[in-house]
C-alpha cells in the first residue's frame, strides 16, 4: 500500500479548532478519514516550527491521497504537503530500470 508523508500547518481558524477539541480529537478525525478510504495512520506527531503536524499514512492509491488532500485544503483549516514515500526495494527496482533521458544541451 502506498505510504505518504504529510506535513501540515494550521491556519488561525484551524488552530482555534485544535484548541477546542484537543490533539486526541484531531487524531480521531484523521483516523476516521484515512480509515474510511481503506488506509491506516502509521504515525502522527504535532510539532512547532515550520510544520504544526507531521503524519505518515498508508492509503490504497494516489487517488485516495488526492481525495484527502482536496477535502482538507477545501476546509481552509490547514495548508498541507503530501510526499509519496518509497521503500528501499522500490528504489532498487527503479534504479534497475532503463530510462532514455538526454540532459538539456547534451
Amino acid at each position: 500500500m502506498p505510504k505518504f508523508l504529510i506535513q501540515a500547518t494550521y491556519t488561525p481558524e484551524g488552530t482555534k479548532g485544535l484548541l477546542k477539541e484537543g490533539a486526541s480529537g484531531r487524531r480521531d478525525a484523521v483516523d476516521r478519514v484515512v480509515g474510511d478510504l481503506g488506509g491506516t495512520v502509521e504515525a502522527m506527531y504535532f510539532a512547532f516550527g515550520e510544520d504544526d503536524l507531521v503524519l505518515i499514512i498508508d492509503l490504497p492509491d494516489p487517488v485516495s491521497m488526492a481525495a484527502v488532500s482536496l477535502a482538507v485544503k477545501a476546509s481552509g483549516a490547514l495548508h498541507t504537503r503530501a510526499t509519496p514515500l518509497l521503500t528501499l526495494e522500490e528504489v532498487d527496482e527503479a534504479a534497475g530500470r532503463q530510462v532514455a533521458f538526454r540532459a538539456p544541451g547534451a
